[in-house]
Parts: C-alpha cells; sequence; structure tokens
C-alpha cells in the first residue's frame, strides 16, 4: 500500500511538473515573440528618426550590428542598402511586409529568410520619401537567452523531481502510520479515526466485529442450552429405565414409568427436529434452495390445514380455535409458511387458558397478504416481547415444559419469515393475550 501510494503521488508531482514547464515555456515563447516584434518596430523608429526620415544609406551604416539586419527599399522593390554582406540585389516586393508597409505604413511578418535559410522577424516601416526601412532579426539569436535558460530549467526539473521522491516516501508514511495504528489497535479501531474517508470503512468494521461477537455469543448460548434441554429429558429416560431395567420398579408402576419415557422421548424428539430446522434454515444454501422452489400459496388453505391438525390439541387444552378470513395468494414454500403457522397456533395454545380462544385469520390489508393469530392466553410483559424471538427464550419456562414446548417455536417463525421477506409484528398485553401478525410481500 506504501509503495503505491508513494508511486501514485510521485507520479501526480512528475506530471504536474511536466505539465507546469510546458504551460510556462509556451508562455515564456509568446512573450520573447511579443517582445521581439516591440524591438524591432522600436529600433524601426528610432534609426528612421535619426537618417531624418530619408533613405540615406550612408547614415544606416552607422547603425549595422550583428545582430540586427537592415534593409533599404526603394518604392519600386530595388534594394538600396543590405547590412547583411554577401547578399545579392533583388526585389522585395514579394516580401509581405514590404507590400504591407507600402500600403498600411508598417508591417510585420516571421518566415524563412532566402539569403540566409533561417527563420527571422521582419518588420517594415515606410519613410517620408516613399522608401521602405526594413530591420530583421534572426530567430536563432533572439532566442538565444531562452536557450540559455534550459540547462537551468533541466536542473531545476532534477532538484523537483528528487524532492518528489523525498516528500511522496515521507508524505506516504505519515499518511499510512494513524492506518497501521488502527491496525494494530483493533479493540479500539472506531475510537480515534484519522481520516473522515475512513469512516465508513471503520464503522462496517466494528459492525461487522459487533455481529461476530454476537453470534459467537449466540452460538455459545445455543450449545449451552441444547446440551441442558437434552439432558433433562436423557435423564428422566434413563432413570425411569433403570428403575425397570433392576426390577426396583412396583409392576403397577411399570406403565406410569414407560408412559413418562415415552413423553420425554417424544418431547426430545420434538426438540431435535425444531434444532434441525433451525440449522437447515441458517445454512444459506439451504434457503437458495427454499426459495428457487417458491411457488403461488393461498393463506386461507394454509390457515384451514393448520386449524384442522392442531384441533385436537386444543381440545385437550380446553382452547377454541377459530378461523377468519379471506383467500389470499403469497409467493412462498408452502410448507415453510404451513410450519409457521403451526408454530404460531401451537403456542397460542399452549400459552393460553382453559376456555380460552386462539382465532387464525389471514386476507390482505394495504395490498400485503397476512396470516395473523391472535389468543386469549396469558401475554407477554413489555419488556420480553423483543425477546421471545430468540432461541431457547421463554416467558413462563414452567408452563413451557409442563406443555412441552421447545422454546424454539417463535425463533422458527422468525427465520421464516425472514425466508419470505415478511415481517412479524407482536403485540400483547399481560392476562389478556397475544397479537401476532405476518406481513407478506406485496404481489406485483
Amino acid at each position: 500500500m506504501k509503495g503505491k501510494i508513494a508511486r501514485r503521488l510521485l507520479f501526480t508531482g512528475l506530471i504536474s511538473m511536466l505539465i507546469t514547464l510546458i504551460v510556462c515555456l509556451w508562455i515564456f515563447h509568446g512573450v520573447f515573440q511579443r517582445q521581439t516584434e516591440q524591438d524591432l518596430r522600436i529600433s524601426a523608429e528610432v534609426i528612421a528618426a535619426a537618417c531624418g526620415e530619408r533613405s540615406d544609406p550612408a547614415r544606416l551604416r552607422d547603425y549595422d550590428s550583428s545582430a540586427l539586419r537592415i534593409t533599404l527599399v526603394q518604392p519600386d522593390g530595388a534594394v538600396v542598402y543590405d547590412s547583411l554582406p554577401g547578399v545579392p540585389p533583388g526585389n522585395r516586393l514579394d516580401c509581405p511586409e514590404v507590400r504591407r508597409a507600402l500600403a498600411e505604413g508598417s508591417g510585420a511578418s516571421r518566415r524563412v529568410s532566402e539569403a540566409t535559410g533561417r527563420e527571422t522577424d521582419y518588420y517594415a516601416l515606410l519613410l517620408q520619401d516613399g522608401a521602405v526601412l526594413r530591420v530583421s532579426i534572426d530567430a536563432a539569436g533572439r532566442f538565444a537567452l531562452f536557450r540559455s535558460a534550459f540547462p537551468a530549467l533541466f536542473l531545476c526539473c532534477l532538484v523537483v523531481a528528487a524532492l518528489s521522491m523525498i516528500l511522496s516516501v515521507v508524505l506516504t508514511k505519515q499518511l499510512v502510520r494513524p492506518i497501521v495504528h488502527m491496525g494494530e489497535n483493533l479493540e479500539d479501531i472506531g475510537r480515534d479515526v484519522p481520516y473522515p474517508e475512513l469512516r465508513p470503512f471503520v464503522d462496517s468494521i466494528v459492525r461487522d466485529r459487533t455481529i461476530r461477537r454476537t453470534n459467537e455469543q449466540m452460538r455459545q448460548e445455543f450449545t449451552a442450552n441444547v446440551s441442558h434441554e437434552l439432558k433433562t429429558p436423557l435423564t428422566s429416560i434413563s432413570g425411569y429405565a433403570e428403575l425397570i431395567e433392576t426390577g426396583m420398579a412396583k409392576p403397577e408402576d411399570v406403565a406410569g414409568f414407560a408412559g413418562r419415557i415415552r413423553r420425554e422421548s417424544s418431547r426430545l424428539l420434538h426438540l431435535v427436529n425444531d434444532i434441525l430446522q433451525l440449522s437447515k434454515l441458517d445454512a444459506a444454501s439451504a434457503r437458495e434452495k427454499t426459495a428457487a422452489e417458491f411457488e403461488e400459496v393461498d393463506l386461507r388453505d394454509v390457515a384451514a390445514a393448520c386449524v384442522e391438525r392442531l384441533g385436537v390439541n386444543a381440545q385437550r387444552a380446553y382452547v377454541t380455535l377459530l378461523l377468519k378470513g379471506e383467500h389470499a395468494a403469497v409467493l412462498g414454500s408452502r410448507a415453510g409458511i404451513d410450519e409457521l403457522c403451526v408454530n404460531l397456533c401451537d403456542n397460542a395454545i399452549r400459552y393460553n387458558k382453559p376456555g380460552g380462544k386462539v382465532t387464525v385469520s389471514c386476507g390482505i390489508a394495504e395490498g400485503r397478504p397476512y396470516l395473523r393469530v391472535q389468543d386469549t392466553g396469558i401475554g407477554i410483559p413489555e419488556e420480553q416481547q423483543e425477546r421471545v424471538f430468540e432461541r431457547f427464550y421463554r416467558v413462563d419456562k414452567s408452563r413451557s415444559k409442563a406443555t412441552g414446548g421447545t422454546g424454539l417455536g417463535l425463533a422458527i417463525v422468525k427465520h421464516l419469515a425472514a425466508l419470505h421477506d415478511a415481517r412479524v409484528e407482536l403485540a400483547s398485553t399481560v392476562d389478556v393475550g397475544t397479537d401476532v401478525c405476518v406481513y407478506f410481500p406485496k404481489r406485483g
């Protein structure tokens, strides 16, 4: 990470330096060119003023220099004087700066000189007697100073590149050091976040660690609860079986002991089935497989089958089981929704009062299909309503064990509802009853 950041910082610095150098060269080039044009114009005006605006070659010789070339052209284009030696006489009317000077009083151009073969800047000025005074300078000479600055610019670039390399390494270490410190102190990672941009990342880590700790705690609690729940019926079964095996049980008590063994075995089997069901629902592959098998399910049919199936249990508990509502179709697993309804109704019957009532209803509310189970049982205290969907949590432990409950029914309901993207709402009042409603997603 540090190497990648350092390389990117160095690359950014070098690119910025290169862009800055190109822009500066372009600006300097424009400034030099404008300054050259101005210098040529001033030089021509000074020479013309010194010559008295007359085309006198003798006076022009006083201004000869190695850098500046002076040419005097007659109105017909003939060259009267040229400070560049060895230039054959000719006609200069084909030169754009001369033609413009004859027409407008002055003219400038930049082109390759026929005499020298080099790029040259020209400025022509019309004199009072009709002749044209032209001054010019070689571009190579004009940019001599500019080229002389190249070594200094190159040296500056090397210095800047070296500083960029050093700064990229130093800044990278300073940038990464707080992140490394965070990694070494994961327990307090959310306490001191060095950069605001890292806050979502840190929050995600904190949430993940919290979820992991919660899951680990739930796993440990689940293991302890399973061990406890399995130990109780197994101890009873083992004890009664030992009494029968050793002959310590009276003949008239054998039938009673056998009945207790059967009841404890049934409770044990029910508990194992619930644990296996939760394990299947916890597995991601199982959820995907179940979702792939979704079909259209009528909640009215599911509720009717549930009422018929648990009718005997309700009669034994002296509870009236009623069915209400209308047909409502949902997309889901028939077996899963059936188990959801059975668990809700079974809980409503177990935690009811003799002479109580359980009402199973279904329908559509605000476009969402729902399945509702209402009872007139013992109710759930408000402070415990958020925990009833936890595994092995019981509001009334003595009553649950007396009726054979495992404490996993509502946990299975929660998982099945999540599998169908459904929402579970619970409302309960102590000694009045409980209302659990499962809202399924709207059908498109």
